[in-house]
C-alpha cells in the first residue's frame, strides 16, 4: 500500500539570510566509504582552480558570511587548502574543515593539526562507530586503528578538551538503511567507550541519516532494499525539522564553483540559476549560478530546490551538517 507521504510532494521551502558557504573543494580522498554520497575516493581527479579559491574570501566579505565550510573528498589533498583556511580568517570567518583524520598520517600532512589548531579551526571529523569491526567493515581493514591514532594528536593540541576553545566533533552515520539512533545517547555512549578505551575527548557528536543518493544508492538498488528505505524516511518525516534544515542559511559550492542547496543537491547536480538568486529578467534560465554571482546577487528569500533525497533532512530526530535538528 502507497503511503500518503509517499505521494505528496517534500514540502516547499525558501531560504533565510546566508549563514555559511560550504565548498567542496573536489573528490579526491585518501578513503573510499560505502556510505559516500560524494563517491570520493583515491582515485578521484576533480579539483577546485586556484580563480576560484581566490573568490571565496571574496564571497565572504561581500555578503557578510560568518562561516566557511570547507569539505571534499578529503579538503586537506587540496594544494589551495591551507592558504584558503587563512584567507577566510583574515576575513572574519570562523573555518570548519570537515576532516576523515586518518588525513594526519599520510605523508605531507604531519604539520596539519599543528596548523589547524594556530588557525582555532573546528574539526569534524567522521568516525561510523566506536567498535573497531563495525568501522573497518564501512571503510576498510585498519581505518579504526588509524582514526583513534589520529584523534590523539589533536587532542594533545587541545582540541575536544573541556574549557579549550578548539573544538573537535564526530560524525556518526548509520552502517544500512536505518535512521541513526537519538544524538543525545549516542553521544554519550562514544564519550563514554573512547574516553575508557582508547583515551580520546571530543567537543561533540552529530548523527546524521545516510542519504539515499550516489553509492549509498547504489547499494541500496543492489540489495533490493531502497523503495523501503525511502519509505521509512517518509514515514518519520516531521514538519518541526523545516524550520532548522540547512539550506535555509548554507550555499553548497562544487569544485567548479556552481552553486546548489545543499552538497546532497550538488551530487545530484541540482543547481540554482542566476534567475533564482534574483539576477535581471535579461538572464538567461540556463544560466547556471557561480560563486561569482554571490558578490551582486542575495540569496535570501529564494525557494530551495526540492526532491525525494530532502526526506531524509527531516526523518526522526532530523539530519544537517550540524547534526540531529531536534
Amino acid at each position: 500500500m502507497i503511503s500518503t507521504l509517499a505521494r505528496a510532494p517534500f514540502p516547499a521551502i525558501r531560504r533565510g539570510p546566508l549563514a555559511t558557504l560550504q565548498v567542496n573543494l573536489g573528490y579526491r580522498c585518501n578513503q573510499s566509504c560505502s556510505h559516500c554520497h560524494v563517491g570520493a575516493g583515491p582515485s578521484r581527479v576533480e579539483m577546485m582552480e586556484p580563480a576560484t579559491l581566490e573568490l571565496i574570501p571574496r564571497v565572504l566579505q561581500a555578503r557578510g558570511i560568518g562561516c566557511l565550510d570547507i569539505t571534499g573528498g578529503a579538503p586537506e589533498l587540496h594544494p589551495g587548502f591551507r592558504a584558503l583556511v587563512e584567507a577566510g580568517r583574515e576575513a572574519g570567518a570562523a573555518v570548519i574543515d570537515r576532516c576523515n583524520l586518518t588525513i594526519l598520517s599520510e605523508p605531507g600532512q604531519a604539520d596539519l593539526a599543528a596548523f589547524l589548531a594556530r588557525q582555532r579551526v573546528t574539526v569534524v571529523a567522521s568516525l561510523p562507530c566506536y567498535l573497531e569491526d563495525n568501522v573497518d567493515r564501512q571503510r576498510g581493514e585498519g581505518v579504526f586503528g588509524r582514526s583513534i591514532a589520529a584523534r590523539r594528536q589533536p587532542n594533545a593540541l587541545g582540541y575536544g578538551q573541556a574549557g579549550s576553545p578548539l573544538e573537535l566533533y564526530l560524525v556518526f552515520n548509520p552502517q544500512g538503511p536505518v535512521l541513526p539512533p537519538p544524538q543525545a545517547a549516542l553521544e554519550a555512549d562514544y564519550r563514554r567507550v573512547l574516553l575508557r578505551d582508547h583515551g580520546v575527548v571530543f567537543s561533540g557528536l552529530y548523527a546524521l541519516a545516510n542519504m539515499p543518493i550516489q553509492r549509498f544508492k547504489a547499494v541500496l538498488q543492489a540489495t533490493g532494499q531502497l523503495d523501503d528505505y525511502l519509505e521509512l524516511l517518509r514515514q518519520q518525516h516531521r514538519p518541526a525539522n523545516l524550520e532548522a534544515v540547512m539550506c535555509r542559511e548554507l550555499i553548497s559550492v562544487d569544485w567548479q564553483g556552481h552553486l546548489h542547496d545543499c552538497d546532497f543537491n550538488q551530487m545530484l547536480e541540482l543547481g540554482l540559476s542566476r534567475i533564482e538568486l534574483g539576477a535581471p529578467e535579461s538572464a538567461c534560465a540556463s544560466d547556471r549560478a557561480h560563486l561569482r554571482d554571490l558578490l551582486t546577487l542575495d540569496p535570501a528569500g529564494a525557494a530551495v530546490r526540492v526532491a525525494e533525497h530532502c526526506w531524509g533532512c527531516t526523518a526522526g530526530g532530523g539530519s544537517s551538517c550540524g547534526g540531529s535538528l531536534s
